[in-house]
């Protein structure tokens, strides 16, 4: 493990210092009579002696300052040792405490490949680190075209977002350390269908084992669908991609479905709203059509009107929306009436629900007006008619005069008196 016995029986303390003593007790260490361990670093004496995490370890009987081995702790070690153990027993060449030229990093371990070339880092890093600074340090590797997987003993936030391992100590003598987080498999229940059930799962395995997959290239890191890095087969990828493929092609189909549906309801809603609008164009040029038919009966009708008031038959529609927009009501056209002088009878309502009442009476015959309610108002389009409505006046009389031709409107009060 790095740490050498003076004064003592070489062939006696092998064993028992082979990698932290694999297959011997480490109280051997303690019964070993006359026996002196120093440091290989600084060549203090140290001691044998358990961590509160259960991991064997030498410590120093006075610590110095500049030891690295002193200031490392226990379980960093060990860990360390455990991770060039699984690197060597998959038949890698496993380094500890390698930096490069440019000393831009150094590794824990540094593993080599068949030609000698360094191509993958272990780190066992169990001091805090933030998620940039192990995004930092894993491009720093691969810019020497070194790989790198990060182990820890607990959860880390980095861990998400770098190739890592989350391991557990040996609980007992004779137990290997175990990998709790890093390792994932995909299943897929027969058969691959959509209806059957797939999910990435987290897998346990030891230490040991999930170092030679890496190493041997029969796992590699894979972003899963949460963003998260881990370790898996190709063969599950592969298997992931199959399903994945199959859900993008389902999904493609169900869009076109639903983009095949929103077309035929924009159609359909189209469709409707064209006969919306050639219903509304109908009833426009029926309405139209109504008017005109309206109007020319009108006209015809008002003839003999026209030419009792010597009015154009032309500027009719224009006097009468002075009469509605003077009024502020509903008028209605009546009849020429005999009883009133032969004037034209206006009805008006005050509101939508009420009935129409004789409001006015247009163009009667002065000789009519000797009787004339004074509620009554008489409607004239100019001057003229209302010189010889004065004229004629025997009573009271309202008279508004509407002049068509130039847009004009007011309102006299006539006759004896007046």
């Amino acid at each position: 493990m790095g740490y050498t016995a003076v004064h003592a029986d070489w062939g006696r303390l092998d064993a028992s210092l082979d990698d932290l003593g694999c297959g011997r007790s480490w109280a051997d260490i303690h019964r070993v009579e006359g026996l002196e361990l120093a440091c290989p670093e600084c060549r203090g004496r140290v001691f044998a002696r358990v961590s509160p995490h259960r991991a064997r370890h030498f410590y120093h009987q006075v610590r110095p300052r500049d030891c690295a081995l002193a200031n490392e702790s226990p379980e960093h070690h060990l860990l360390k040792l455990e991770l060039a153990t699984a690197a060597r027993a998959a038949g890698f060449r496993a380094e500890l405490e390698v930096g490069n030229e440019a000393r831009t990093w150094r590794a824990d371990v540094l593993v080599f490949d068949r030609q000698d070339r360094p191509f993958m880092a272990l780190e066992a890093q169990l001091s805090p680190m933030t998620p940039q600074d192990a995004r930092m340090r894993t491009d720093r590797y691969a810019a020497d075209g070194v790989a790198v997987c990060w182990v820890a003993m607990e959860k880390r936030p980095w861990e998400r977002g770098v190739p890592s391992l989350r391991v557990a100590p040996p609980r007992n003598r004779g137990d290997a350390w175990t990998v709790r987080h890093g390792m994932a498999r995909y299943t897929w229940t027969a058969p691959h269908t959509l209806k059957t059930k797939a999910a990435w799962t987290h897998i346990s395995c030891s230490l040991e084992e999930a170092i030679r997959w890496i190493l041997q290239g029969r796992v590699h890191a894979h972003t899963g669908p949460d963003a998260t890095l881990w370790w898996t087969a190709r063969s599950y990828v592969q298997l992931a991609t199959v399903r994945a493929r199959l859900e993008a092609d389902a999904e493609a189909v169900i869009q076109a479905a639903t983009a095949e549906q929103r077309r035929q309801a924009a159609q359909q809603r189209a469709f409707a709203a064209e006969q919306r609008r050639l219903a509304a164009k109908d009833r426009r040029l029926a309405a139209e059509e109504q008017a005109r038919e309206q109007r020319a009966e009108q006209q015809e009708r008002l003839m003999a009107f026209f030419e009792h008031a010597g009015m154009d038959a032309g500027l009719w529609p224009a006097f009468m929306r002075m009469v509605r927009s003077t009024s502020g009501k509903a008028v209605e056209c009546g009849v020429q009436s005999p009883a009133h002088g032969n004037g034209l009878l206006l009805y008006s309502r005050p509101h939508k629900d009420s009935a129409f009442q004789l409001a006015g009476v247009v163009c009667p015959d002065p000789s009519a007006l000797t009787r004339w309610p004074t509620d009554l108002t008489i409607l004239v389009p100019g001057q003229a008619w209302l010189s010889r409505i004065k004229a004629a006046a025997q009573s009271p009389l309202k008279v508004a005069v509407l002049n068509p031709v130039t847009k004009r409107c007011t309102y006299e009060r006539v006759g004896p008196g007046l």
